[in-house]
């Protein structure tokens, strides 16, 4: 674990260039170098808050199992800090899966609409829902939300 100290040298090493970067555009890039998966397994809320984290120095790169190896290095490159393997205690990376709604059980409660952080569920209350293929990242946070377990998860179909 490094202490706060070793995060702030680490994030005032940036290359000359990096140092004249606001936070808010390094919020921005480390974000888009994470999956967007909204898994939590790095111990935020998602993908936004752990990169305002690790833009304000205290958070390290090696928290995004989806990201995997690959992804706490390109972390690393950005920040300017050592390359280490992601944190393997936090979980291991599979392929996502989908989301998938029985229709016929689904009694269009929206509960499962109001939990997807990505907003991959449509339907209106009262109305069968469907999950939007593409846009499900597989976090799963809509399964425990549905009152009657009509959600399942399956593999991700390769894309055509």
């Amino acid at each position: 674990m490094e202490s706060n100290e070793e995060r702030v040298k680490a994030l005032s090493r940036f290359s000359p260039l990096s140092a004249h970067v606001c936070p808010m555009d390094l919020t921005e890039r480390l974000d888009r170098l994470l999956p967007q998966t909204q898994c939590g397994q790095c111990g935020y809320a998602g993908c936004r808050p752990y990169a305002e984290a690790m833009a304000r120095g205290e958070a390290g790169i090696d928290h995004c199992p989806p990201g995997g190896d690959a992804g706490a290095r390109a972390l690393a490159r950005l920040l300017n800090v050592p390359a280490r393997p992601y944190d393997r205690t936090r979980g291991t990376h599979k392929p996502a899966p989908v989301a998938v709604i029985v229709e016929a059980d689904c009694i269009g409660c929206t509960k499962c609409i109001q939990a997807c952080p990505v907003d991959a569920i449509i339907g209106a209350a009262k109305h069968m829902h469907t999950v939007i293929e593409p846009l499900c990242t597989g976090c799963e946070l809509c399964v425990p939300a549905c009152p009657v377990d009509c959600i399942v998860l399956e593999p991700a179909r390769p894309a055509a």
